[in-house]
């Protein structure tokens, strides 16, 4: 059998790979992809080089070096330019569709709670080549445009509005803070939730709460016919400013916690709890008010400063009871927005410590977004039909 030369490289690049084998395919890939761009950068220009002719559509202008990383390591290719700029080769722009899914895939593990040294060693051991955590953080940065048009998107009307604050490590000015991180979601006419809005401050001052309630208004946001929240005073005196005359219900978990702080044996801490959490099940306003009076005067002579306590902050719970009963169960706390905090927790906690605020934003806002997806297409969480006000 007479064997047959058919091999179109080069004799010179055969030799070399025949004599330094694996070693030699970088060199290789980078000859081969130069020789393709030249190629292309001739087509585009639709001459031959020095070619005289009217069909031409430009000029060549030397090459640009650019370095790319690949399976096979880092490799500087010779990108050929043309005087107008018109030019870029394929065969660079299809390695680059796989630098793009590459980048959104690690945009997605940010979000999803990765830590960004999780992330390189994956796409080291995935893709045979180290990552920087500083380019998971590029990745990343790509969803800003897209979640500061969630943030700013338009409201309508609301029925029910919660309102909390967790808090988050961030480094700031050099110094690692606790930064608050607003969040508002709220329940629409067609009964189903949705976040309204993020933000990040340095505390829970009335200042930051009055400017994230004031952005909430100006994005639209009507019809509120409860406010579901813990009592913080900066809340509190930002919730009258913006929301003056809209009642208040103020959050029987916290309710329950506070009073703690009241207390001044443990072992009564079981029997203030329970008498507190019958109240809260009263089966009526008038039930309800009745037993806080019999609660107030049963620890009025042993534990005076409980008693006035009591008094004075339970009735801010008992708001619920003015709406329909369908709906008191949801409505009497702020453990919806408990919930997602926890989930934020969840996906922050391999970060730890924030470099910056725009990263703590960019995390969390991604993880509402994602969140309210979901329950905008999941089930109805109230229902308003057939309660006259509400429904209307």
């Amino acid at each position: 059998m007479t064997y047959q030369e058919n091999c179109t490289l080069p004799n010179e690049l055969t030799d070399l790979l025949i004599e330094q084998g694996f070693d030699y395919l970088p060199e290789l890939i980078r000859i081969l992809v130069n020789a393709a761009m030249q190629v292309e950068r001739q087509k585009h220009l639709g001459v031959d080089p020095y070619e005289r002719s009217p069909e031409r559509q430009g000029y060549a202008n030397g090459f640009k070096p650019k370095t790319l990383k690949t399976r096979l390591g880092e490799i500087t290719f010779d990108v050929p330019q043309v005087r107008d700029g018109s030019f870029y080769p394929d065969a660079l722009e299809k390695g680059l569709r796989s630098e793009r899914a590459l980048t959104l895939a690690l945009a997605e593990m940010y979000v999803q709670g990765v830590s960004t040294r999780r992330v390189k060693t994956i796409v080291e051991q995935l893709c045979g080549t180290s990552i920087s955590s500083s380019r998971v953080s590029r990745a990343a940065a790509q969803l800003d445009e897209t979640l500061e048009a969630w943030r700013n998107r338009p409201l309508d009307m609301i029925h029910y509005l919660y309102l909390d604050a967790r808090y988050e490590k961030v480094r700031m000015d050099g110094q690692i803070r606790d930064a608050a991180i607003l969040i508002a979601s709220g329940v629409v006419p067609d009964g189903k939730r949705q976040i309204l809005g993020v933000s990040i401050s340095l505390g829970e001052q009335e200042v930051h709460w009055r400017t994230f309630l004031q952005n909430l208004v100006k994005r639209g946001l009507c019809g509120v016919q409860l406010i579901i929240s813990d009592a913080h005073v900066g809340l509190k005196a930002a919730r009258q400013a913006v929301f003056g005359g809209i009642p208040w219900q103020r959050c029987q978990y916290h309710l329950q916690q506070n009073v703690q702080a009241y207390v001044p044996r443990k072992a009564m801490q079981r029997e203030v709890a329970q008498d507190l959490r019958n109240i809260f099940h009263a089966p009526d306003l008038v039930t309800a008010q009745t037993w806080l009076n019999e609660m107030v005067k049963k620890y009025q002579s042993q534990t005076p400063r409980l008693a006035d306590w009591l008094e004075n902050n339970v009735p801010e719970g008992l708001i619920v009871f003015s709406f329909p009963l369908s709906h008191r169960r949801r409505i009497r706390t702020v453990n919806m927005l408990e919930r997602i905090s926890q989930e934020v927790k969840r996906r922050t906690r391999v970060v730890r410590i924030f470099p910056n605020e725009a990263s703590c934003l960019r995390l969390i806002s991604a993880i509402l977004m994602e969140i309210s997806e979901v329950w905008q297409t999941g089930r109805v969480y109230l229902s308003f039909e057939g309660i006259k006000g509400l429904s209307e």
